[in-house]
């Protein structure tokens, strides 16, 4: 009895610390959304180079938590209620590695942009869309640690909404290259990078039907809603 008490215990400071490393990539891949967004839209290629060097941060933690959990599954038996819980978090470390991934990629075409003359609110739209993703990225966060199921669903219903921003945005994209061929290189970076941001929101909304798998042993019974009308005609 008082071996399994240690075990426990054991088990339990071993999840405590790899759900703080899961927080402390979270915060960094919200910093790198909103910083690549706003070094998109004022052209500061210094905060854009930021951006790129801090994925290495990100990409270190992910190997870690990864091993981590390697080491509990190994080393500690887990329940199968225990291993869900492992299991969930090496997943939603790699949806934040994949985000940490689309923020780095904005950056990189930033320096791209800013030897280019703006299309139109382009940028500022992107940044909108942006705000939306780290949003959506926060509150997945926050259902995973409060294991609420309410908070996740939310998550999933407005990844539609960013898909409808998206799909906007494709549309002007399509307008200024047919109205100014000149336009075409600037709006097919523009193109990707909106892409881009889409995607970090089908992330967000893996990373909450974790949450749901976490909590009753089933991922939602229903496929959530997907609004990008472009997906048949354009590569992530």
């Amino acid at each position: 009895m008082e071996e399994q008490v240690h075990i426990a215990s054991a088990f339990d400071r071993d999840l405590e610390k790899i759900q703080s490393q899961i927080m402390k990539m979270g915060g960094l891949v919200e910093d790198s959304i909103r910083q690549a967004a706003k070094s998109l839209q004022t052209r500061d290629q210094t905060l854009a180079q930021e951006v790129r060097d801090a994925d290495k941060a990100i990409d270190i933690l992910e190997a870690q938590i990864n091993e981590d959990a390697a080491r509990m599954i190994a080393l500690r038996a887990p329940t199968a209620v225990d291993l869900r819980m492992i299991l969930s978090v090496m997943k939603i470390s790699g949806n934040l590695e994949r985000i940490g991934d689309y923020a780095k990629n904005m950056a990189k075409r930033t320096s791209v942009l800013s030897q280019m003359p703006p299309i139109s609110d382009s940028t500022g739209a992107i940044r909108r869309m942006a705000r939306l993703a780290e949003e959506m990225l926060k509150d997945s966060l926050d259902a995973y640690i409060r294991r609420d199921t309410e908070l996740a669903a939310d998550v999933i219903a407005r990844d539609e909404e960013l898909d409808q921003m998206y799909n906007a945005l494709f549309r002007e994209f399509l307008t200024y290259m047919l109205e100014d061929p000149r336009n075409i290189t600037a709006c097919m970076h523009l193109h990707f990078i909106a892409k881009n941001v889409e995607r970090m929101g089908d992330h967000c909304t893996s990373m909450a039907e974790q949450v749901t798998y976490l909590v009753t042993g089933a991922h939602p019974d229903e496929p959530r809603p997907k609004a990008d009308e472009t997906s048949v005609r354009t590569q992530e």
